[in-house]
Parts: C-alpha cells; sequence; structure tokens
C-alpha cells in the first residue's frame, strides 16, 4: 500500500507559479509511475501529468505544455510539479497518483493522494 499526501497548493494571482510536492510512504516509489492529475468543480478528473518509473517517458496535458514540469527525487521518495505562468482555469484540486505504469487514464492509477487545491485568480 502506497500513501501519497501532496503539500504546496494555495492561492495565487494569474500569471504566478506554484510548486506542488508529494511524498511518499513506499521506500520503492522509483518502482511505480508516478503523476498529477487535476478535477476542477462540477468536471471529471483530468490527467495533468505524468513520469515512468524508469523516467524515460514524461507525458503532459497539451493545456499544461510548456508551462508546468513534473519530476521526481527517489532517494527521497518525493514527486513535484512546478506550475508556471498559472491561468484561471487552472484552478483545481491536485492530487498525486501512483501506480504500474503511466496512464493518461484516471482508472489506470491504483493510489491517490487527498488532494491539494490550487486556486488562481485573475
Amino acid at each position: 500500500q502506497v500513501q501519497l499526501v501532496e503539500s504546496g497548493g494555495g492561492l495565487v494571482q494569474a500569471g504566478g507559479s506554484l510548486r506542488l510536492s508529494c511524498a511518499a510512504s513506499e521506500r520503492t516509489l522509483s518502482s511505480y509511475a508516478v503523476g498529477w492529475f487535476r478535477q476542477a468543480p462540477g468536471k471529471e478528473r483530468m490527467f495533468v501529468a505524468g513520469i515512468s518509473w524508469g523516467e524515460r517517458i514524461t507525458q503532459y496535458a497539451d493545456s499544461v505544455k510548456g508551462r508546468f514540469t513534473i519530476s521526481r527525487d527517489n532517494s527521497k521518495n518525493m514527486l513535484h510539479l512546478q506550475m508556471n505562468s498559472l491561468k484561471p482555469d487552472d484552478t483545481a484540486v491536485y492530487y498525486c497518483v501512483a501506480s504500474s505504469y503511466l496512464s493518461i487514464e484516471s482508472v489506470q492509477w491504483h493510489y491517490w493522494g487527498q488532494g491539494t487545491q490550487v486556486t488562481v485568480s485573475s
């Protein structure tokens, strides 16, 4: 069982930056693909970014490409999401996820954090 705890959310003005972090309980997090999803009010959960267990593949949603950067620190069991040039449309609850392989489909991810709120004001 992998436990994931997000941090770093908050309120920021449009054009600003935030860095989300996710701490994992599993010592072998390096064996998992990890990623981020988000869910805005009234909308379905949406894939944001992911990175394969071997870091060979990094994938981003088109809406965040060039603005968000996902990274992992396996030695610290940490996952990060650097978010720059934030827009009001980025407002959502952001979830850290882990699973056996990388996928843009939410049902394929086995482990989820509790989420952290990101609010971008215009």
